[in-house]
């Protein structure tokens, strides 16, 4: 199954387009696709039947496409979690996930144009996890019944403010301006893989590949990651999991290729689909020294 958010209305991916939960299901389920996730497993069930049969289809173009999941209660981020960007990084193999929240006010749709601050404005390509069903103390083996669906986004990053201080104490705060918490185009279900621990992610911009990696090399595999937060607090339907970015981030290359108004970004993983992403100029105050 997989999930769009089409003019803010929850759609179903059918042959050859979208259906409308709503309309198809008589108002059984809403539109708002927020919600949905409250009711996961009913609407698997429901579209398990109905998308076997004969359906009304409707086309959309990708300006009319948003967020899959609009406002999340919480965003939790894994941080350095693969060996290649360890490596990059300069920094050590985390023995335990590596843990910041992005917050929610930094959603953003699949083909957005974003406003980039001043600053050094990063890209970092990643698989993100989608809550289904509420966790709490969930075992490893355990996990993906706990997971609504996959999806890609970009932990967009600056990397002034993140490292403003003299310790790396403002990972959320760059990590959370106005659009920097983009996913999409849709969320589908773990079923939709050949093996959902096993999935090609990447990004380019201005059509020249940065990253390309697989969630295979992750440090911490997605059942790991739900352990470890489940274990301290309570993952809720709706909730996003970042899972970490593989090599080939912009701010550790010579030269460095940071984000700029005109760039294009473009960002895909594997049976989920590609986000574009646009930038222009944001107002603001001057960027932060880098070693302020």
């Amino acid at each position: 199954m997989r999930l769009y958010n089409i003019g803010g209305r929850a759609a179903l991916e059918t042959d050859g387009g979208t259906v409308d939960v709503e309309q198809a299901s008589g108002g059984a389920f809403g539109s708002d696709p927020q919600d949905l996730y409250e009711q996961w497993d009913e609407l698997r069930l429901w579209a398990a039947d109905y998308l076997g049969g004969v359906k009304p289809v409707t086309m959309c173009d990708n300006a009319a496409i948003g967020s899959p999941v609009p406002r999340p209660r919480q965003i939790f981020a894994i941080g350095i979690n693969y060996s290649s960007h360890v490596e990059e990084s300069g920094l050590d193999t985390p023995t335990i996930p590596m843990v910041f929240a992005k917050f929610p006010s930094s959603i953003a749709g699949p083909y957005d144009c974003i406003a980039l601050p001043q600053g050094a404005v990063d890209f970092e390509a990643e698989l993100v996890v989608v809550i289904g069903t509420r966790a709490d103390q969930v075992p490893a083996h355990e996990a993906w019944r706990h997971v609504a669906g996959i999806t890609v986004g970009q932990d967009l990053s600056e990397r002034y403010t993140q490292w403003a201080g003299s310790a790396p104490q403002q990972m959320s705060l760059g990590k959370s301006f106005p659009g920097f918490t983009p996913i999409g185009p849709v969320v589908a279900t773990p079923d939709e893989f050949d093996n959902p621990d096993d999935i090609e992610l990447g990004c380019a911009v201005n059509g020249m590949p940065m990253q390309k990696g697989r969630t295979s090399g992750m440090i911490f595999s997605v059942p790991a990651i739900i352990e470890f937060l489940s274990a301290t607090v309570s993952l809720l339907p709706g909730d996003l999991i970042f899972t970490g970015t593989p090599s080939g981030v912009g701010f550790t290359r010579t030269p460095q290729i940071l984000l700029k108004p005109g760039d294009e970004l473009t960002t895909y993983a594997e049976s989920i689909g590609e986000m574009r992403h646009t930038f222009s100029a944001r107002a603001g105050a001057p960027p932060l020294a880098s070693d302020s």
